[in-house]
């Protein structure tokens, strides 16, 4: 970059710089290939520190005889500058935008992509698949709310005031009222559907329900349940046993051995814990028994007379069994997953599997 000329410069002198400026100008932007390259030359040429804008700031010390045509010679360059870094920046954008569009194009005559497609959910199958043995043995299938009352989930279930279920802990009150809740069970489908049905029937019902549970890969704060209940006249254990090892064999497609231990729930009595012999290793332990050779699968039992009577039913005359199992487990079980957040994680690698 040349420097300023004094204020006692002549005009062929300046001429002279302008001209060798603006043959450096132009063969400085012919060389730029990109906005930025093309942006540092507009700098160098026309920007604050340039010796164009350096040359307008001394016309206040040129001599007045030539300050007219000093200006004109300064301002006829710095327009020929200005062209010249216009065409050269509109030609560089143009460039620019083609290889934007070029990288960019789509070939629509190219066969598509496709789309992905899933699968029925594998909690939706096994949820299908159970109420469908159950009610080829006879059963209807019920419904009821998820908010329920404290009446239905726990009074009607014969679950006492002091109950530990009944805290904070385990169950999720809602703000509404003290008296509602997110069904800690689907044990409240069963008390709603003897209040409307007259003995003798056969129910199931299913849904999900929710607890305070910590997260872990077998526990959730919330998980589906599916209820059966049978009642009828001289309904005994027996029935029970027979009703509930129909349903294994038909689910595992296979002979199975089942024991029940001796548990203890308020709605039920007496009552039971179902094992299963590990389908899997057939009693001799593995990762999904835990090396215990069983499986625990259900809680079950004959239905206290307390909840019979608060249903409305007389217990002198009517009997019956009531059984709940976890469909997650049953699902986990059945297709050998070892966490039950992958079914609800939304992934669509899992659930492409099934």
């Amino acid at each position: 970059m040349q420097n300023p000329p004094s204020a006692t410069i002549s005009i062929n002198e300046l001429k002279k710089q302008l001209e060798d400026l603006k043959t450096l100008a132009l063969a400085d932007f012919k060389n730029c290939k990109t906005s930025n390259e093309l942006n540092d030359s507009r700098i160098k040429y026309l920007g604050d520190k340039s010796l164009l804008v350096s040359l307008k700031r001394q016309m206040k010390d040129v001599p007045a005889e030539i300050k007219p045509e000093f200006g004109k010679i300064i301002n006829e360059t710095t327009n020929t500058i200005q062209s010249a870094l216009d065409e050269t920046k509109s030609a560089i954008e143009t460039q620019e935008l083609n290889a934007k569009l070029e990288k960019e194009k789509i070939d629509p005559s190219l066969p598509g992509l496709g789309t992905s497609l899933g699968a029925v959910h594998p909690l939706t199958q096994v949820t299908e698949s159970i109420v469908g043995i159950f009610e080829n043995m006879g059963f209807s299938l019920v419904d009821g709310p998820e908010i329920e009352t404290t009446y239905y989930n726990f009074t009607a279930l014969n679950t006492p005031e002091d109950h530990p279920a009944r805290d904070e802990q385990d169950t999720f009150y809602t703000k509404i009222s003290p008296e509602l809740l997110l069904r800690s069970h689907t044990s409240s489908i069963q008390i709603r559907a003897m209040e409307k049905t007259k003995p003798p029937f056969r129910i199931i019902g299913h849904g999900r329900v929710y607890r305070n549970e910590e997260v872990n890969p077998r526990k959730m704060p919330f998980f589906h349940q599916l209820e059966v209940m049978m009642i009828d006249k001289d309904v005994n254990f027996g029935h029970m046993k027979w009703v509930l090892n129909e349903f294994l064999v038909k689910f595992f497609g296979t002979e199975v051995k089942t024991r029940f231990r001796p548990d203890f729930f308020p709605f039920t009595e007496p009552s039971a814990e179902l094992d299963v012999e590990c389908v899997f290793c057939k009693g001799q332990g593995c990762g999904t028994c835990g090396g215990r050779g069983w499986l625990e699968l259900m809680g079950c039992g004959m239905v206290d007379p307390n909840v019979l009577e608060m249903a409305g039913i007389d217990s002198q005359t009517y009997s019956g069994f009531a059984a709940g199992l976890g469909l997650d487990r049953f699902t986990m079980l059945k297709y050998k997953i070892n966490d039950i957040r992958m079914m609800f994680n939304g992934d669509q690698r899992f659930l492409e599997q099934f």
